[in-house]
């Protein structure tokens, strides 16, 4: 159990992938509390979730929840640093979610829609993902 605890929080990531992880959370919490709690212009569950049903992501308030938990929560994952692999996955899915169901459409181009800012959320993701927390966290604490 420990050597597979030691797997998941293990990091060689020096103090630049902190940073990035540090400000990448932020971002993720700051649109995952707009989608769960109505903060800094967004519609909350409620809207986010009937918005989602008129694109054919059902259920909407389920898939809402979804994804601001994972948004938020996984980004307050990473700020603090604590479990940053999981939570890369699970913020991961988010934005391939977002870039198939709703910006591929749409061209590259932030501007007009596209998966231009979700493509590059989670490939901060999957650096994340691949790297560990980097020299400033809680797994790197842990896992000694």
């Amino acid at each position: 159990m420990r050597a597979l605890l030691n797997s998941l929080l293990r990091t060689q990531a020096g103090y630049g992938v902190s940073l990035l992880r540090v400000v990448t959370g932020l971002t993720f919490m700051a649109h995952g509390s707009q989608k769960l709690f109505g903060w800094f212009g967004g519609y909350g569950l409620a809207g986010v979730a009937q918005w989602m049903e008129s694109i054919g992501i059902t259920p909407g308030y389920l898939m809402a929840a979804l994804a601001g938990s994972a948004e938020f929560f996984g980004g307050l994952a990473l700020v603090v640093g604590l479990l940053v692999r999981p939570a890369a996955v699970s913020l991961l899915i988010a934005m391939l979610v977002a870039i198939i169901s709703v910006h591929w459409a749409n061209g590259f181009f932030i501007t007009e829609s596209g998966f231009e800012y979700a493509m590059i959320l989670g490939l901060i993701s999957a650096v994340i993902l691949i790297e560990g927390a980097g020299k400033l966290s809680l797994d790197r604490r842990i896992a000694g």
